[in-house]
């Protein structure tokens, strides 16, 4: 087991400025690479405090933020074209970074697609639902139609 601090919030593990254990080979393989996460030290442990500092000063600042936006993004369905085939059935699948160009297109602002988690994988055209993490205490539930482009 490998302690290290993660540096961007990660799905399922943690937020930025958390230690946490996790596998050597998730470590080496996925979070060092990517730039989630750096190796635990004593010298890195005072990082942890600017970056909790940071966080908290941008949460604080984004929270009525992500609230209003979260309410847009519930009472809205957005629409997502991509190319298909006969039947509705698409030419690959619908991605998270496919849903956020469709946030940012429908005018509502962008946001990033590490934090839009698909509950399934889309295969078909039809109208889907995708949870967006926008603050630690705001998720938004949006509903999104996947039609042919």
């Amino acid at each position: 087991m490998a302690k290290i601090i993660l540096t961007h919030e990660v799905s399922g593990l943690g937020s930025a400025g958390d230690v946490v254990d996790v596998k050597n080979g998730y470590a080496r393989n996925f979070l060092f690479p990517r730039g989630f996460a750096t190796p635990w030290s004593r010298g890195a442990e005072k990082q942890i405090e600017s970056i909790k500092n940071a966080r908290a000063a941008r949460d604080l600042a984004s929270l009525e933020d992500a609230q209003a936006l979260a309410a847009k993004l519930t009472s809205t369905t957005l629409t997502v074209p991509v190319k298909s085939g006969a039947e509705g059935r698409l030419f690959g699948t619908v991605r998270a970074e496919d849903v956020a160009k469709a946030v940012q297109a429908s005018g509502l602002g962008s946001i990033d697609k590490r934090r839009v988690e698909l509950t399934q994988r889309i295969k078909t055209t039809g109208v889907y639902q995708a949870v967006v993490r926008l603050h630690e205490e705001v998720n938004a539930n949006v509903e999104f139609e996947v039609v042919p482009a």
